[in-house]
């Protein structure tokens, strides 16, 4: 989102202001923009996105509640490098809340939505132009659809308000990995994906729990090594920054 666009979103509501205020950093982070160790002034950021310090505020403790940057005392919110290890944990935790979720949202939905969601899916998979934005755009919009549909049908609160605070960090995860497919011209993770979502909504409308409980498994799991791709890596500073002290334990040690 551009400074301006997201300007014009922030003007409009408090709750909005701060979730796109915490979406475009953390887009930031995961793009490569931001580097791990780099201080966030909030004066800064009140100034990059037209707001007061009070949304800024909000949104660097929303940003270390998911683990993505560090509030450390006298020195302010600081970037966190995210490791291939924690993709990983993160996974395993979404992978118990979704599942749980699309185990207790069988027979919670409409037919109606459930019926139009695997109608669009089935046409996505069939996408001819598929290195359109278009395409891009459409699975995108199903993914957020599909999964807060299941969310939000789940019957639980606890469990709706943690995937809600979670779903920031996880399409963060998977909007790098898209543009990551998308600069390589490689559409082939979005196709399966809509295999996927597909087999989530067959077994919703079976009204199968475990079978949609084990569709969501598999979708998970499979996203992992491509999030995990997409994160950048250390500069070659920061690799040598890393390096050199394990180094020189090892010599002290001999």
């Amino acid at each position: 989102m551009s400074a301006s666009n997201g300007n014009e979103s922030l003007r409009c509501d408090h709750g909005l202001r701060r979730q796109t205020i915490v979406e475009s950093i953390m887009g930031d982070v995961f793009g490569g923009a931001l580097s791990p160790g780099e201080h966030l002034v909030t004066q800064e950021l009140a100034t990059r996105f037209g707001v007061s310090h009070t949304p800024i505020r909000e949104a660097l403790i929303s940003l270390a509640g998911i683990g993505v940057i560090d509030l450390l005392p006298n020195r302010g919110a600081v970037v966190r490098r995210v490791t291939a290890v924690e993709v990983r944990e993160v996974c395993q935790v979404r992978r118990v809340l979704e599942c749980e979720a699309a185990r207790r949202a069988c027979g919670r939905i409409k037919r109606s939505d459930l019926e139009s969601l695997a109608e669009e899916l089935r046409g996505l998979m069939t996408f001819k132009d598929r290195s359109g934005p278009r395409f891009i755009a459409d699975a995108r919009l199903l993914d957020s659809r599909l999964h807060d549909l299941i969310a939000e049908s789940c019957g639980n609160s606890f469990l709706a308000k943690e995937l809600g605070r979670l779903k920031i960090l996880f399409r963060a995860f998977r909007d790098v990995a898209w543009q990551r497919d998308e600069e390589r011209n490689d559409y082939h993770r979005l196709v399966e994906e809509s295999a996927e979502h597909l087999s989530i909504v067959e077994a919703l409308l079976a009204e199968d729990p475990k079978a949609a409980a084990r569709a969501m498994s598999v979708h998970i799991g499979s996203g992992v090594k491509y999030w995990s791709r997409a994160l950048p890596g250390p500069s070659k500073t920061q690799r040598d920054g890393l390096v050199t002290p394990r180094r020189t334990k090892e010599r002290q040690k001999k």
